[in-house]
């Protein structure tokens, strides 16, 4: 079991996807995210298994990241958040996204 200590040590945030690039260098689909966290965090890049979304529907989108794991090189792509989604009934993956626009870094809690 985890403890209410344990969820506090994960930083999750609100982001803003700036952009969205193709990985054709990973093994597995791949989009290569620029996501801004605001002022205290920053922009930050993310590689996400997420291409079942066309691009254009991502570019803006509000999203909900781990942001302070450590770097984890992807093919050569130094991700340093984690996207946050869930499984869909046919497999895909669903961002978790806030329903009402969010303050940018704000802190999940």
């Amino acid at each position: 079991m985890a403890t209410f200590e344990d969820f506090q040590k994960l930083d999750i945030r609100v982001g803003r996807i700036l952009s969205v690039e193709d990985f054709p260098r990973a093994r597995k689909p791949l989009y290569k995210l620029t996501i801004d966290f605001g002022e205290e965090i920053g922009i930050k890049k993310s590689a996400a298994q997420i291409t079942n979304y066309p691009k254009e529907e991502l570019e803006g989108l509000q999203i909900v990241a781990v942001v302070n794991f450590p770097p984890k090189n992807i093919a050569g792509f130094m991700s340093e958040v984690l996207v946050l989604g869930v499984p869909t009934p046919d497999g895909e993956v669903s961002l978790l996204v806030p329903k009402l626009p969010a303050k940018i870094g704000g802190r999940v809690y």
